[in-house]
């Protein structure tokens, strides 16, 4: 028996709590994948770790145990950020951070917790393991409105393996990473053949990658967009004796001449400006004014019948609003609570929300025209995580466009894997990207996910470059997002029945 095998055996056999402890390192270890780290050998590791002490647990209850804190760690270390939000306001939210921070992990562990479990229960293998994975990540996705930030697959984002979501989305990326763990401890565990061809395939898979989706570079009459970036802090954007302030930064990029005179269209990020759309007449008129002839758009808030929403807008080169959009997946608990008409009565709201009611969703995706540039899919902030939102839209858009507001995320974690998510999207659609965020990271992203111009996390400022072409609709723009999680049903399904087959109907 070889050496792993046996330090999985050992480690089984302490006491409970120092298997979950260990399941629970394993898991962390696996988190250093996700950025900004992105040190994707030790997400291998950490689940090929993973993988054995499900494997060798004695029962589905003891892996499904083991899947929790695995899942739990995993999660603690990697959306450690989430306690950001509840700092902005320490005095009043403080004390949710670590409680958000637990439940928030633990909860997400859940989903880890059944695909273990289950996986146990047809056998523990290879197959089962990988798709059990799989479909506990597509559910965690949508389930209560879906969460997908940090999946496993993610750790991949900044390889050339990030080309393949072109065909298989990021629930394909989570795949490989399942297979690769698993390879990887047939390996260690002395099974040479499937441990080497299984690393082999995937190796092949990452140098293959750029072949998928070639980059496509912006042609010299491409069309030029201004990133605005004002750089405010959360804990001061809404601080009347600044704010103005941050507006007359704004103003301020928004009139630079540029190199190459002015350019196309100029975005400013989620929220950019304090006054609400109802009343803002004059300070749009003062944005079209310094724009100089050049689109603009940019977020705001709006009231429409006692309802408060998040939109976006776009100016029109005389200055008047051209099109309007309403984000329409909000965050739980943060832009809006359950039963928040009511909750607001007593002082709870969502952490982003103006209003004790919080936001109301808008209507759904849409398209909105940009002159010249062509179609473009606006997303606010927390709907660029989901690639449902993107594939939903009613056509195919020229290039997507998102504004955020990144204060909230601090400036660890949080904005480099938002802007991370933001690469997939891209390249997922084959569509190129424009993200200004309020601190950053404000970026171009072109269709194959490479960011060709930036503001760093932090700054103020202005950045013209040009806007990247689309390429063709991709695989995974044509099909979505279920063959993965089918393969990956049909594999747990035949796992199941070989079990039955040859353990005549019974399982441990």
């Amino acid at each position: 028996m070889r050496a792993p095998v046996r330090a999985a055996r050992w480690a089984l056999s302490r006491r409970p709590a120092y298997r979950l402890c260990l399941s629970a390192a394993a898991g962390a270890l696996a988190a250093l994948g996700q950025a900004p780290l992105g040190v994707w050998p030790a997400t291998l590791v950490g689940f090929a770790a993973l993988f054995a002490l499900s494997r060798e647990s004695g029962h589905w209850r003891t892996a499904a145990a083991l899947g929790w804190a695995g899942g739990a760690g995993y999660f603690a270390l990697s959306l450690s950020w989430i306690v950001e939000p509840f700092l902005v306001d320490a005095a009043r939210h403080g004390w949710m951070a670590p409680f958000a921070l637990v439940f928030l992990s633990g909860g997400l562990a859940l989903f880890w917790a059944a695909a273990f479990g289950l996986a146990r229960a047809v056998g523990g293998g290879a197959v089962a393991w990988g798709g059990a994975l799989v479909l506990a990540e597509a559910a965690r996705g949508r389930v209560l409105t879906g969460f997908p930030w940090a999946q496993p697959g993610h750790a991949w984002i900044d390889t050339p393996m990030l080309q393949w979501v072109s065909v298989t989305g990021a629930l394909g990326l989570t795949a490989i990473t399942a297979a690769g763990a698993a390879a990887l401890w047939a390996l260690l565990a002395g099974q040479w053949r499937a441990g080497g061809t299984g690393l082999a395939v995937v190796a092949i898979l990452y140098a293959t990658g750029p072949l998928v989706a070639p980059p496509a570079g912006a042609g010299p009459d491409a069309p030029v967009v201004r990133l605005v970036q004002p750089n405010a802090p959360q804990h001061e954007k809404w601080d009347p004796a600044k704010a103005r302030g941050f507006f007359d930064r704004q103003i301020g990029f928004t009139r630079q001449p540029g190199e190459g005179g002015r350019p196309d269209l100029i975005v400013w990020p989620e929220t950019a400006i304090p006054v609400p759309y109802n009343h803002a007449a004059r300070t749009l008129e003062a944005i079209s004014t310094a724009a100089g002839g050049a689109q603009v758009a940019l977020g705001i808030q709006r009231r429409q019948d006692r309802r408060l929403y998040n939109s976006l807008i776009v100016l029109g080169t005389n200055g008047k609003v051209r099109s309007l959009y309403d984000k329409h997946h909000l965050v739980p608990f943060g832009e809006y609570i359950p039963f928040g008409d009511v909750l607001g009565q007593y002082g709870l709201r969502g952490l982003a929300a103006q209003d004790g009611h919080g936001y109301s969703p808008g209507p759904g995706p849409q398209l909105i025209g940009m002159g010249d540039l062509g179609r473009a899919l606006p997303l606010i902030c927390y709907e660029g995580v989901f690639p449902r939102d993107v594939a939903a839209a009613p056509g195919r858009a020229d290039f997507i466009l998102l504004v955020t507001n990144d204060a909230w995320f601090g400036r660890v974690s949080g904005p480099y894997q938002h802007l991370a998510q933001a690469r997939l999207r891209s390249v997922e659609q084959g569509l190129p990207m424009v993200r200004v965020a309020n601190t950053g990271v404000s970026a171009v992203i072109d269709a194959a996910g490479r960011i060709t111009a930036r503001l760093p996390l932090g700054q103020a400022g202005w950045r013209d470059a040009a806007l990247p072409p689309a390429l063709p609709p991709t695989p995974y723009a044509r099909m979505g997002d279920w063959p993965v999680p089918a393969a990956a049903l049909l594999a747990l399904l035949l796992a199941g029945a070989l079990r039955r087959r040859t353990a005549g109907g019974k399982c441990d």
